[in-house]
């Protein structure tokens, strides 16, 4: 495969389990595209043209050549300078996938967190509601990027000549839906049957082992779960103010990656129970969905950074 070819292939699996919907994904190009069409000249050279077909901020090619070809793929949850040398090390690698944005795309992460309303507005959230909880969050996180070195690791792979790209929102697409219909299909009833829902599947029950599989941060094991919402993508946490809104919708139990513990108190507040299923883990999980697309096109996949790959492939 080439470069642009994988990096298609990413953003068209993320618009195919898009919780919004596809045609909703869509939208959002369309929206872009306009914004673009009615911007001067001057402003269109420093717009992202990426983002006329691709609707997630935070996954990009961050270094190579469009048509590079690519037969060996060294993937990780958390890419960084350690794994650029790991890379030219092992050799032969001729392109390397992070999941969590680098480079410009983690510059933009907070964009891709406008999901959040619309899934919040699914639920039964106000859409007003949900864009007046999340605009402050979205400002906040903007913020606490600004400051960060964002190309140090870009430059590490320009610098040896490797092709370097992050897959985020995607993935985190693919495990939020994959969990929805797997949870959807076992229908637990209580907290504990969902724990044990959870470890069922691979990635959960290797984190286990490491001390990092699913846990209960809000409620406990003998509650009863009510409706069950997955909620794993969007960029990053959304507001802590939402959870009592979701509550309000008809919530019952939330399933997250991970959750501060600002988070967690006004999740307790607002009497909603709260499974962590664990973040490497879950990641892992998103990854190896799209990592498996790629072995059934003849990519050889190397794992690292944290990421447990199981392969789903027969």
């Amino acid at each position: 495969m080439l470069l642009q070819e994988i990096y298609r292939l990413a953003v068209q699996m993320g618009m195919e389990k898009d919780p919004r919907g596809k045609a909703a994904a869509k939208a959002v190009l369309d929206e872009n595209k306009k914004k673009f069409d009615e911007m001067k000249e001057e402003e269109q050279k420093e717009f992202d043209q990426e983002q006329l077909s691709n609707p997630y901020s935070d996954t990009r090619i961050l270094y190579g050549k469009l048509d590079r070809p690519v037969k060996r793929v060294l993937a990780g949850i958390d890419i960084e300078v350690g794994e650029v040398l790991l890379a030219d090390r092992l050799q032969n690698i001729d392109l390397i996938v992070a999941h969590h944005p680098e480079g410009k795309a983690f510059a933009a992460l907070h964009d891709v967190m406008h999901l959040q309303e619309d899934i919040m507005e699914m639920l039964g959230v106000p859409i007003n509601v949900a864009e007046s909880l999340m605009s402050g969050r979205i400002s906040e996180v903007q913020r606490g990027l600004s400051p960060i070195n964002h190309q140090k690791t870009v430059d590490a792979a320009r610098l040896l000549d490797i092709a370097f790209m992050c897959v985020h929102t995607p993935a985190d697409n693919l495990v939020n839906d994959y969990l929805t219909n797997f949870i959807e299909e076992k229908q637990p009833k209580k907290i504990a049957d969902l724990i044990k829902v959870l470890k069922e599947i691979p990635e959960y029950a290797n984190a286990t082992k490491n001390n990092a599989g699913p846990q209960v941060f809000v409620g406990s094991k003998e509650r009863r779960c009510g409706k069950i919402v997955v909620n794993m993508t969007g960029g990053t946490s959304g507001s802590e103010a939402a959870y009592e809104k979701l509550v309000q919708a008809g919530v019952g139990t939330i399933v997250e990656m991970h959750m501060s513990e600002k988070h967690r108190k006004e999740a307790e507040k607002a009497h909603l129970n709260v499974v962590v299923a664990g973040h490497i883990a879950s990641d892992s999980l998103g990854m190896n969905l799209f990592l498996d697309a790629l072995e059934q096109r003849g990519i050889e996949v190397l794992a690292c950074s944290g990421l447990d790959r199981v392969s789903r492939n027969a």
